[in-house]
């Protein structure tokens, strides 16, 4: 179902994610993984989408391989590329030998993987010891089903809160994210990612739960009211 989603909907993601189109991806992301990787070498972006990770880590000096599911996000990525190598892979099954690359990204996918812990797994398999694996998230707390904004308007003031849903209920959506859009979503405790990274061998060095940059913010008044709610979970780790 992931594969279809992102095969059906990758102009969209194209369209409104990448070449400046989103500001999360300009002033927060993008600057994110450019200061949390510093080794040089062979790098893995799994889930690459459209390679725009891919293409800001080659501007670095890193040799970067990038592999989807999704055969529309690969050939543009392919077609976008300025020297990175692509291919059509699962992260279920990574086409790579046993500890070849330096380091591994994973930019907002394992949220969308229903076999993470297996995922997991293969990221280990491929990585170097002593290689970097930088995994940022949609925040779990944010994404949990039944979460969301409150204006309460039956008290004086009206009180304004973030509801949180069922967040210790590991569960599965299929989320319209924008008119005629539905991608799938797993939720799942923050717990279960790093357990999954610990049994691993993968140990979280740095975690950051950074506010929504400026220019997100502007884009509604009502993301200005949830300007201290974390949108997204970075996890920077170290095979051992």
């Amino acid at each position: 179902m992931t594969k279809d989603s992102w095969d059906t909907h990758a102009t969209w993601w194209q369209r409104e994610f990448t070449r400046g189109a989103d500001p999360e991806y300009e002033e927060q992301i993008l600057p994110l993984v450019a200061g949390l990787i510093s080794e040089t070498g062979r790098a893995l972006d799994i889930g690459c989408g459209e390679g725009q990770v891919a293409r800001l880590l080659a501007t670095r000096g890193i040799d970067v391989y990038g592999v989807d599911p999704a055969w529309n996000q690969i050939s543009e990525a392919m077609y976008r590329s300025t020297g990175e190598a692509y291919g059509q892979a699962s992260a279920l099954a990574l086409p790579f030998a046993d500890e070849v690359f330096d380091t591994a990204v994973a930019c907002l996918v394992f949220e969308h993987i229903s076999a993470m812990k297996q995922a997991i797994g293969e990221v280990s398999r491929v990585l170097k010891t002593g290689g970097s694996f930088v995994f940022l998230l949609n925040h779990p707390l944010l994404q949990t089903p039944g979460s969301g904004w409150v204006e309460d308007h039956m008290s004086d003031p009206p009180n304004h809160y973030w509801r949180i849903g069922s967040y210790l209920v590991e569960q599965e959506s299929l989320e319209e994210v924008q008119l005629g859009v539905h991608i799938p979503f797993v939720h799942r405790p923050l717990s279960e990612y790093i357990n999954a990274l610990v049994d691993n061998d993968l140990l979280v060095e740095r975690m950051l739960e950074p506010p929504p940059p400026p220019g997100f913010l502007e884009l509604n008044d009502s993301y200005k009211a949830a300007a201290q709610i974390p949108r997204l979970l970075v996890l920077s780790c170290r095979k051992r």
